[in-house]
């Protein structure tokens, strides 16, 4: 399952059956899970671990140096989980002193020419369509999805289930359960059709919904919309888990609905 053309450092760890296709290169310390396939002409440098069941697409490179000045060669690592696709070209750069390592999760699908820098962290189930560009120290919560072709500024924040449209330039952090659009980046409503598909109940989109009216649409700084939100909605742990991504945002988040 591995081509004699391939070249795997003697202290890499490969599970079982593996494949692996000509004129890969795996470099020292990098450890493979089972039933992964990796394709011809990938590249994984040191400090790579990949999961179980992962492909990996050709002109893939992983664990690359991060494309940061102030890397002074401190040892730092890739962490790919299970049931994870990389497509063609993708790049992911390795952690550097500050949260040495980066870390894409399981059951994500990362699509042709995607760039993931330094420092990020990504959950699973997340899907990151074709040529979007992510800067280091990026936070990517669990069932998001970005659009092809948007560029992701560093530090910036992406809630879980929230969905960004294709061609975006994502400035400011973008809460949970949303989706975003239009330039300025801003809100356009709650990816209703997202959760349904992941089995949320048409009550639990509607509070969500209820939630971001208070924010977006009844023209309260987002302070006193979190006071109101407190006191007038039920707790749900929806509405914490978008209270507390809005109080914890270092960023900002982004702007409400602009007509």
């Amino acid at each position: 399952m591995i081509s004699p053309l391939a070249h795997i450092d003697p202290k890499a760890t490969i599970g079982k059956n593996v494949h692996i296709d000509p004129f890969t290169m795996i470099g020292e310390n990098v450890t493979i899970g089972d039933n992964t396939w990796i394709g011809p002409n990938v590249t994984i440098f040191s400090g790579a671990s990949i999961g179980k069941n992962c492909k990996i697409f050709p002109g893939a490179v992983i664990a690359g140096i991060p494309q940061d000045l102030k890397f002074q060669g401190e040892d730092s690592t890739v962490m790919i989980g299970d049931n994870t696709t990389i497509r063609e070209c993708v790049t992911i750069s390795r952690g550097t002193v500050e949260k040495q390592t980066t870390v894409i999760g399981s059951h994500c699908l990362l699509m042709a020419y995607v760039h993931v820098a330094h420092d990020c962290v990504i959950g699973s189930h997340v899907i990151i369509a074709n040529s979007v560009q992510i800067a280091g120290h990026v936070s990517i919560d669990d069932w998001a999805i970005v659009g092809g072709s948007s560029a992701v500024h560093q530090f910036v924040k992406i809630g879980m289930h929230a969905m960004v449209s294709g061609g975006s330039l994502v400035r400011k952090d973008v809460p949970p359960f949303t989706k975003a659009a239009r330039e300025p980046l801003s809100y356009a409503g709650v990816n209703s059709l997202g959760l349904r598909r992941r089995g949320f109940s048409s009550e639990s989109i509607s509070h969500i919904q209820e939630v971001y009216r208070y924010l977006f649409l009844n023209s309260m700084n987002n302070s006193r919309a979190l006071e109101e939100i407190e006191v007038n909605l039920p707790a749900t742990k929806e509405r914490d888990e978008i209270l507390n991504f809005i109080r914890s945002s270092e960023r900002g988040v982004m702007k409400g609905y602009i007509n």
